[in-house]
């Protein structure tokens, strides 16, 4: 049994896991299963989401699949403190990497506080470089899943988010029309005007 599983912890003790990967590998619908088992177990359960992040619900988190759950949009951290319910036992944040720097210490401290967090984030941006905070965070979390794409020029797995439109700028929000998942084989990475 994996020390990491959910049935080994203490139940007075938080945790954080980390759902990573790149675009169109199943971390939102992957998150958005164990935010459903949480509320079926009568956890108290709270979901966020960059506001950013507009793309299929203002006020839900959505999968490609289209999977979804209800969550609350958040401008930064700080509007994540200040919704953040006192007696909420697991909280879930998707697109992680939007969330800036501080959201390591954050996910420590509720942890710490005995909650349990899961995080779904890019681990790698368009250039196929580390997506901060994600690479930080994998590093304090006690379980974490790598999740990965279809290669959609050969089918093999994909961990890379292409980038199919031009645009030097790291944070682009988009799905199909923007970013397609490729292989090590065939990901090109873009030049530095994000052609």
């Amino acid at each position: 049994m994996n020390p990491a599983s959910p049935r080994m912890r203490p139940s007075h003790t938080g945790w954080i896991e980390v759902i990573t990967g790149g675009m169109f590998s199943g971390k939102s619908e992957e998150l958005i299963r164990r935010l459903r088992r949480a509320r079926i177990a009568r956890q108290r359960v709270q979901a966020f989401k960059p506001s950013i992040d507009d793309r299929y619900s203002g006020n839900e988190i959505v999968s490609h699949d289209r999977s979804r759950v209800d969550s609350e949009p958040v401008d930064d951290l700080r509007a994540l403190r200040r919704a953040l319910h006192s007696d909420t036992q697991v909280i879930g944040i998707d697109e992680a990497q939007f969330l800036g720097p501080g959201l390591v210490e954050f996910c420590v401290e509720m942890a710490g506080q005995g909650r349990r967090v899961i995080v779904a984030g890019l681990d790698m941006d368009y250039r196929g470089e580390p997506f901060e905070p994600m690479p930080n965070l994998l590093s304090v979390a006690e379980e974490i899943t790598k999740t990965h794409a279809v290669c959609l020029v050969c089918g093999a797995p994909a961990l890379f988010s292409q980038r199919i439109v031009e645009g030097g700028e790291r944070v682009m929000v988009g799905a199909e029309e923007v970013y397609e998942p490729r292989c090590r084989e065939h990901f090109t990475r873009p030049n530095e005007d994000g052609k």
